[in-house]
């Protein structure tokens, strides 16, 4: 029985494992704050890092990393394609950045952070078909243990897979109490796609509501333990992030407990529209 939970994975459709919590730096800023946290993530039994070059840390992400002493191929490390670097010989060039930054020889998993930039509005879909052909290749060398998506909706999908070989393996996506979208969900399952949820506190927007409330109060944890749980339980990887150590321990504290059918469902029905994600289809980055 694996001793860490969190360790615990899903499994990918390429049979590749990811471990079900992963620690997320998004936002975080840069510096010493940053490496700090990731080394406390590390030191807490998180082994799953999600980076990405459009945050402008991976170079203190991995210092975190190093210093952490956990052996690289103990740790999932993600990193995505930044907005302005769509196309196939732009992609190799960030992606090569990208290991030099977080000093590392290989990615577990790349993700096309967003499906139609604004740098690439016109022809998104040649720009994302071009990159993904890059992927592809540096997954067939070795250099990407496994690739996929983020903020795509099923039309991103149909076009990516016009020209595809490699089908994706992941989405990420902001899922999280009051931004919960059943059919989104539903739709990557569907295609073999495991589901990973940015943003599951949903920074705190959602947590007075009375269904974290009762939840929080039935099992003696926090609102934002059950947000996590909540998504655990939809069958996505959560990826909450903290700069405090304390609470970086405390949001992987969620294995010793279980939402019912009942709480679960309250929860579902959470709305915030008013802090829903940006459509993929207008954002101005």
């Amino acid at each position: 029985m694996e001793s860490n939970p969190l360790a615990a994975r899903f499994t990918l459709s390429n049979g590749v494992g990811i471990p079900c919590l992963g620690f997320g730096t998004f936002n975080m800023g840069d510096g010493a704050a940053v490496a700090a946290a990731v080394k406390a993530a590390l030191d807490a039994g998180y082994r799953h890092i999600d980076a990405a070059a459009r945050y402008g840390n991976e170079a203190d992400v991995g210092r975190g990393i190093l210093e952490s002493g956990v052996p690289r191929e103990d740790i999932f490390v993600t990193s995505k394609l930044i907005n302005d670097m769509h196309g196939y010989e732009n992609t190799h060039a960030a992606f090569k950045k990208t290991l030099a930054d977080l000093g590392l020889s290989y990615l577990d998993l790349y993700l096309i952070h967003w499906p139609k930039p604004f740098k690439f509005r016109n022809d998104w879909a040649k720009a994302n078909a071009e990159s993904w052909k890059a992927f592809e290749e540096l997954y067939a060398d070795g250099k990407i243990r496994a690739i996929g998506v983020s903020n795509f909706r099923a039309h991103h999908l149909d076009a990516l897979a016009e020209t595809a070989k490699v089908v994706p393996l992941v989405n990420q996506i902001r899922l999280c109490p009051g931004e919960y979208r059943q059919e989104i969900i539903e739709e990557n399952k569907s295609r073999g796609l495991l589901v990973e949820a940015y943003s599951p506190l949903a920074r705190g927007a959602t947590f007075a509501k009375d269904a974290l409330k009762k939840a929080a109060a039935a099992h003696g944890k926090t609102p934002a333990q059950i947000c996590i749980r909540w998504c655990l339980q939809h069958g996505c990887v959560p990826l909450p992030k903290s700069s405090s150590a304390e609470r970086i321990k405390e949001n992987a504290d969620v294995f010793d407990f279980e939402l019912s059918a009942g709480e679960m469902a309250a929860i579902d029905a959470i709305e915030d529209r008013e802090n829903w994600s940006k459509d993929p289809d207008t954002i101005d980055f």
